[in-house]
């Protein structure tokens, strides 16, 4: 197990910045990509990624990749989302009739993405983890749901409303993506007003606050199963080698063919493989951080 705050208060700010993550708290207006842009021009960088899209007028968690983060996307972004809701119904109906209607769409479901969406409009299998009511006024519905990545949550609505004569979503709130909340204990997200506040006092040369809510890009152990690799090969796979089973200081037992996996040289990161455990072929590298 990587002990991510040890190895954060080891790193210097220029390391946090070149492979860190920011949890951002994006308010109701702009969209992913100009929050991403913003953190970007701020923070004087090449690249950043935002780590799953929300819609312009959806608040909530959107986790901003920095520098050679960025290549962490694909490792970190396709996880759960929680999202916290006010749908409207158009006709009244009992809590109970509503909660059994609700508890018909967790589970395995088939969804059409909406018109405006960025993807081929075909039906997709997704599941929802849970969707519950947490407070009925009226017409107005404050829900909550965890569902898998790639599920819209304004058409889970609608979909709920053709079976009680209506429905749509008044707002949205994302709560939580893949590893990163609202709440987290050490990263809790971060509104852009206080982010600019931490940027002053950086440019001040006051990197304490700066520090603070960088997230080490190292993180992605905690999604992955880590590799340990000897620090006497170490050369060998900063310059692109796979990992074979001699590199190991322990054997590997209960991965499987095509799984992603990420090796480390004691705290050091090398970078993110795909398994292949054939012969004496352990994985293919896919990012080496060199």
């Amino acid at each position: 197990m990587i002990d991510i705050e040890k190895l954060k208060s080891e790193k210097s700010i220029k390391e946090l910045l070149e492979f860190g993550i920011i949890n951002i708290d994006k308010p109701s207006g702009p969209t992913s990509f100009w929050t991403s842009q913003y953190i970007k021009k701020a923070l004087n960088l090449n690249k950043t990624s935002h780590l799953g899209t929300l819609d312009p007028q959806v608040t909530g968690v959107l986790p901003v990749a920095l520098s050679r983060a960025c290549r962490l996307n694909e490792y970190l972004m396709h996880r759960d989302k929680t999202y916290v809701g006010i749908m409207r119904i158009h006709k009244e109906i009992s809590k109970e009739e509503l909660e059994k209607e609700v508890k018909s769409f967790v589970g395995k479901i088939m969804q059409l993405p909406p018109v405006k969406s960025r993807v081929k409009r075909q039906l997709r299998e997704r599941e929802v983890k849970t969707f519950k009511i947490l407070e009925i006024e009226g017409k107005d519905i404050l829900f909550e749901s965890q569902v898998q990545a790639g599920t819209y949550i304004r058409k889970l609505c609608s979909d709920l409303g053709e079976k009680i004569e209506g429905a749509h979503m008044l707002e949205l709130r994302r709560t939580q993506a893949g590893l990163f909340s609202e709440i987290d204990k050490n990263y809790p997200s971060i509104n852009l007003y206080d982010f600019d506040k931490i940027i002053e006092e950086y440019k001040n040369g006051n990197e304490k606050p700066l520090r603070k809510i960088i997230i080490p890009g190292e993180i992605v152990s905690e999604l992955l199963p880590v590799f340990q690799i000897r620090k006497d090969v170490l050369k060998k796979l900063l310059t692109g080698s796979p990992i074979f089973e001699s590199f190991l200081e322990e054997k590997i037992t209960s991965i499987n063919e095509g799984e992603k996996v990420c090796a480390f040289s004691n705290t050091k990161f090398i970078g993110c493989y795909k398994f292949i455990g054939k012969g004496d072929l352990v994985a293919k590298p896919e990012f080496v951080l060199n």
